[in-house]
């Protein structure tokens, strides 16, 4: 068979013989040219391949052949409840040869009124050319029924499946038999590979580099661009901690692995409300006031600069609740209870005595987060450990997500960890030698992060709404 349209190869098609591959051969659409389908871009050129999938028919067009007026059928079709009785309700029957001064329908031998075709049925006889029909629910004249028909096909090296009507102006050739052994790559996205652990360890072209602004200040994920090349090992579990220095806006993720030292340093506290949030079963929380506070009447006395506050719990309900504390005397005064209406001011310090060094994991057993830190190590596997010049540090809340361990296969002495949650491209996997990383191979275990992925990840966890990040100066 040689060349068609794409519509008359589509009409005439069995579909019980799909799949079958096309072979783009001219028409309007070819060379390079770039079109929308379906809300997608696509580009279709001679000699592209396509091979068609399923053909789902959307409207029949059905032209008037005296008047060449156009009507639109849905495939539901069944026409006017008040069709002539000789004719059955909505359908079609074949045209005679025209006779002078006769009404086209009415020369049909008696008897075949009571047989006709249906709209599908109709469509379903389509033989490269239309043939004349009768159909007086919708005129009296002869019709032509131009069927248009959504074709659902694969393309090479790209993802979804294309949607084109078959009225495309192309030309197509069949060349199913001589086409069998080509295989029609399919990219995958990094989250898509993370579902398919028994593909991997593979090669990987990046076909398209992430979207949207960047979300590391990494050197690493500045070389994640179309047509690098990488070595997906494993799919593994992550565990970080998000983190914030607040004296100089700069935020991170830590690896669990983060081999740094710290020490506590005392929590701040803005008001009752804050100082309930940080309330954790069987521990107490002592702190300092920082800032006189104005009383509230015979009930709350005020609060004064100095003094040292245990707080202990919720009392009451609704709107009654206030928090519990006990506030010490000093060596000539007695101690008294307190309590604090959770919308009461305030400013509050922790106090505590706490001189230990702590890595990482055991911090993070031993106090519940949100915490203040400072690094006094920093860690020795870290050529330049960002973490160790800053004065404090605030250790946010710990993030456990799925990721794709890798290397680059140009510097395979750098790897990294991706989560698709967060970095999700297009890659096309390869049959290439994929060798495991050495042990030399660096991990990324602090990772400075822009200020807006750090919102954005502020307002996913769990716990009360994230503030809305900083306004820019005017």
């Amino acid at each position: 068979m040689g060349p068609l349209s794409f519509q008359e190869y589509i009409c005439s098609l069995d579909p019980t013989t799909l799949p079958r591959i096309l072979r783009i051969c001219a028409g309007v659409y070819f060379q390079g040219s770039v079109y929308e389908i379906s809300g997608n871009e696509c580009c279709l050129s001679t000699g592209d391949l396509l091979k068609v999938m399923a053909v789902v028919l959307q409207k029949v067009i059905c032209e008037d052949t005296v008047t060449g007026q156009t009507t639109e059928l849905p495939p539901t079709f069944k026409g006017k409840q008040d069709c002539p009785p000789r004719c059955p309700t909505g359908l079609f029957q074949p045209a005679p040869a025209p006779r002078p001064n006769t009404a086209l329908w009415t020369p049909l031998p008696e008897g075949d009124g009571k047989q006709g075709l249906t709209l599908l049925q109709a469509t379903e006889r389509w033989d490269r050319q239309p043939q004349p029909l009768l159909c007086p629910a919708i005129s009296p004249h002869s019709l032509l029924l131009h069927p248009v028909y959504e074709v659902h096909a694969a393309m090479h090296l790209r993802r979804d499946i294309v949607k084109i009507p078959s009225t495309l102006e192309v030309d197509v050739e069949d060349v199913t038999e001589e086409a069998q052994h080509i295989h029609f790559t399919r990219p995958l996205l990094l989250s898509e590979v993370l579902r398919m652990e028994e593909v991997l360890p593979a090669q990987a072209e990046i076909l398209e580099g992430p979207a949207g602004p960047a979300i590391f200040k990494s050197t690493w994920v500045l070389r994640l661009q179309r047509g690098q090349q990488l070595q997906l090992h494993s799919c593994s579990r992550a565990q970080w901690v998000l983190a914030s220095a607040p004296s100089s806006g700069r935020h991170f993720l830590l690896a669990s692995a983060y081999q740094g030292q710290f020490r506590r340093r005392p929590r701040q506290f803005m008001g009752v409300q804050e100082l309930v949030a940080s309330l954790r079963p069987s521990q107490r929380l002592h702190v300092v006031v920082t800032q006189d506070c104005e009383g509230w009447g015979a009930d709350v006395p005020p609060l004064l600069v100095g003094d040292r506050l245990e707080v202990q719990g919720l009392q009451g309900h609704g709107p009654e609740t206030r928090l519990l504390c006990y506030r010490h005397g000093g060596e000539e005064e007695e101690g008294e209870e307190l309590l604090l209406p959770l919308d009461l001011g305030g400013s509050f310090v922790e106090e505590m005595c706490d001189g230990k060094k702590y890595r990482l994991a055991e911090l993070l057993e031993q106090q519940p987060l949100p915490c203040e830190v400072r690094v006094v190590a920093a860690d020795p596997g870290l050529a330049q450990d960002a973490l160790g010049t800053l004065p404090a540090l605030r250790l946010e809340a710990c993030l456990d997500h799925p990721v794709l361990v890798g290397t680059f296969c140009q510097g395979p002495a750098e790897g990294f960890e991706i989560s698709p949650r967060w970095l999700d491209f297009s890659v096309l996997l390869s049959e290439g030698p994929v060798h495991p990383p050495a042990p030399s191979t660096r991990r990324r275990l602090v990772e400075e992060l822009t200020e807006a992925f750090y919102y954005r990840l502020l307002a996913q966890l769990p716990t009360s709404p994230a503030p809305p990040p900083p306004r820019p100066p005017k």
